[in-house]
């Protein structure tokens, strides 16, 4: 089958420099794209150079610089206590900025566009593991709502305008994401970031005990960076939503999103005692239960992007002593 990209293809990565981002861009380098000598390029400004909140800025930027291929991973993110406490902020810039890209690669007619949403725009109570038609079928999760409908607006823009005008854009849905390039705020990180500081941190000064948010019974899913970036390399050169072969919903209807993961998850509880071995620390491990847990369980349905070819090579055991040992390397 003939790849939907190509080596000479200009790539514009938004979000280059994030987690995601960097790690999308190492796995297009490590597929042969971005390549100068074969005529291709990688597209990384930085938000100094280009403020995707602002409109002009995002057009005059595509005018000048002429991308083939969008790939969205910028976005505002955080953890529990960031987006229950600045939900208005977490609503508008992502609107924004998914909106001014989206319309703005359909306009300038860019080849392939895909977006990156999250898993948490499936309902708290999905049924699990969860699957992709679960969409819209009940509430969401209080404590990230603004940053889910976002997303979700972002995944129906993209599906509404392949609809109405053929635009080849995608999505994919990650699961939580850890690695390179992560936020290691104690309280403003993802859970795995934020538990592998504080451990780390606890370790260096010879603190007896750890203080951890919630019961630590939610069970969560965790991909390496890694593994999405060879998602959404593999997910442009061989997903088609529109051909007969591709993954279809339970009405038969073609999908435009897709979830990624691994298809395995563990308690925050055990994911807690794994960074504390690979940290070493071996004090006492408190859970702080005024805390919100968030979600008591979510796990992907990932059979639908593994019919396709695709499945994940990072285990988590591995992926955290990777990880503690990167969070060891920054802090010095």
């Amino acid at each position: 089958m003939q790849k939907k990209i190509k080596v000479g293809d200009k790539f514009f990565v938004a979000g280059a420099h994030g987690m995601a981002g960097s790690a999308i861009c190492r796995a297009l380098l490590k597929s042969g794209y971005g390549n100068a000598m074969n005529g291709g390029e990688i597209l990384k400004p930085k938000r100094k150079d280009l403020d995707l909140l602002d409109i002009n800025e995002v057009k005059k930027w595509f005018e000048y610089n002429k991308p083939t291929i969008v790939i969205i991973a910028a976005a505002k993110v955080g953890g529990i206590l960031a987006n229950s406490t600045q939900p208005a902020n977490f609503i508008l810039e992502n609107l924004k900025i998914q909106t001014n890209l989206i319309e703005t690669a359909w306009n300038f007619g860019v080849k392939r566009l895909l977006f990156l949403g999250s898993s948490c725009i499936y309902p708290k109570f999905s049924d699990q593991p969860i699957e992709e038609e679960s969409l819209l079928s009940g509430f969401l999760e209080q404590t990230n709502e603004s940053y889910a409908i976002a997303k979700i607006a972002g995944i129906k823009l993209c599906e509404a305008l392949r609809k109405q005008y053929s635009f080849d854009s995608l999505s994919l849905m990650p699961t939580n994401l850890y690695g390179p390039g992560d936020n290691y705020h104690p309280s403003n990180g993802h859970v795995m970031a934020a538990l592998i500081s504080r451990f780390a941190n606890a370790v260096s000064q010879n603190l007896s005990e750890v203080s951890c948010w919630g019961s630590g019974s939610p069970f969560r899913e965790f991909m390496h960076a890694d593994d999405l970036g060879s998602s959404v390399v593999f997910a442009l050169e061989n997903w088609d939503p529109s051909s007969k072969d591709a993954p279809m919903d339970k009405y038969g209807q073609p999908l435009n999103f897709l979830n990624v993961g691994t298809g395995v998850d563990i308690s925050i509880k055990e994911l807690a005692n794994l960074i504390a071995n690979a940290t070493g620390f071996k004090g006492e491990i408190i859970w702080d239960k005024s805390k919100p847990d968030g979600t008591p369980r979510k796990l992907l349905n990932i059979n639908k992007i593994k019919s396709l070819g695709w499945t994940p090579s990072i285990n988590l055991e591995d992926g955290i002593k990777l990880t503690v040992a990167e969070y060891l390397k920054i802090k010095g």
